[in-house]
């Protein structure tokens, strides 16, 4: 018994075949949205197959698998029937968004970012979906926000109609994530803008470069997926109907939406690395100058300490009582022209 939560806990919460959650959608039932479990879910698969030609029903499941469990993707090649080019995509390690035709459902492809995001570019991973007329796949090795926020909405009550509306929740719902994270990225930005204001440069050329590389991870992941949405609802699957397909134009158009303002973000991020490029490269001309005076000014003394520091015959004033206050009158004298010559020519 053990050894089962010990692969529970692995696998974050996922069944023996690495389900993490199921659910039968059926709006004719008094209960639209019921939680199932694999067994039940091969169940109603195999069931559906006996009566494939029979009248179809508004009913359809929603699979979500932890493609880190070893049975993940077994139980699916034995139970779920579906197309060749959802495993191909599963293994191809093409990251992109895309979404495409594949015989008689869609496979998409969705970048992610993990439960626990921190702001690193790294923190992206991606999900792997198959929708069909009666069954809607979702597969991830890491946990991912934007599915975890669909499934909190399915707990709480939200029943998608159809397998369609349901993707169209996922588009919307990882639209929100993003929106969060060009906000969290924007004030953090706003932060950094204030402190270079204030002049308190610190680390933020870093920073800054941390939160560039996020958003130029996210826009090259994300940038297609409109694109690839629209070239599909140009040819939508027969059984996908035109509400549906037009809820997916509009889940499109947020997504536009979010990537813009992420080019926007970019262009700030870009003018302010700038500006505290100009700020450091003024700070170092100045030290620059200052250790050029120095040496400038240092100049005659050590020239005057090098010649009479000589041990020959000949020294002038070696003699004479008043000599080295001569000598001092000398290097100060050169010292002040050197000194008004630098800084004259700093003005």
């Amino acid at each position: 018994m053990s050894a089962f939560h010990d692969l529970a806990a692995q696998s974050y919460g996922g069944d023996e075949a690495g389900l993490i959650s199921g659910y039968l959608f059926d709006a004719s039932a008094p209960e639209p949205a019921r939680a199932i479990d694999s067994a039940q879910a091969a169940a109603w698969l195999a069931e559906e197959r006996e009566r494939e030609c029979s009248e179809r029903d508004p009913a359809y499941v929603w699979l979500h698998f932890n493609l880190s469990h070893a049975h993940a993707e077994r139980w699916l090649l034995r139970h779920a029937n579906l197309s060749d080019t959802f495993y191909e995509t599963l293994h191809e390690g093409l990251p992109s968004t895309r979404i495409e035709r594949a015989d008689d459902s869609l496979i998409a492809v969705i970048n992610d970012v993990h439960f626990e995001f921190s702001f690193e570019p790294s923190d992206i991973s991606t999900l792997w979906i198959s929708v069909g007329p009666r069954l809607v796949v979702t597969a991830r090795t890491k946990p991912l926000r934007s599915v975890d926020a669909l499934r909190t909405a399915v707990k709480a009550g939200d029943a998608p109609r159809s397998s369609t509306e349901l993707l169209e929740h996922l588009l919307r719902a990882q639209a929100d994530v993003l929106v969060k994270i060009v906000r969290g990225v924007t004030s953090r930005i706003d932060r950094i803008e204030d402190e270079l204001l204030a002049g308190r440069l610190d680390h933020k050329r870093a920073r800054l470069g941390v939160l560039r590389r996020l958003l130029v991870r996210l826009q090259r992941l994300l940038a297609p997926e409109p694109a690839a949405l629209f070239r599909l609802l140009q040819g939508p699957p027969a059984w996908m109907s035109e509400p549906d397909a037009q809820e997916l134009r509009g889940s499109t158009e947020e997504f536009s939406v979010v990537l813009r303002d992420m080019q926007a973000l970019q262009e700030r991020i870009k003018l302010l690395q700038e500006e505290i490029a100009a700020n450091v490269n003024e700070d170092n001309n100045r030290s620059l100058f200052v250790l050029t005076v120095v040496t400038v000014l240092a100049l005659p003394i050590n020239i005057l300490a090098g010649l009479f520091g000589m041990n020959v015959g000949g020294i002038p004033l070696a003699d004479h009582k008043h000599g080295f206050w001569i000598v001092v009158a000398i290097v100060a004298s050169f010292t002040a022209v050197a000194a008004w010559a630098a800084f004259r020519k700093k003005r």
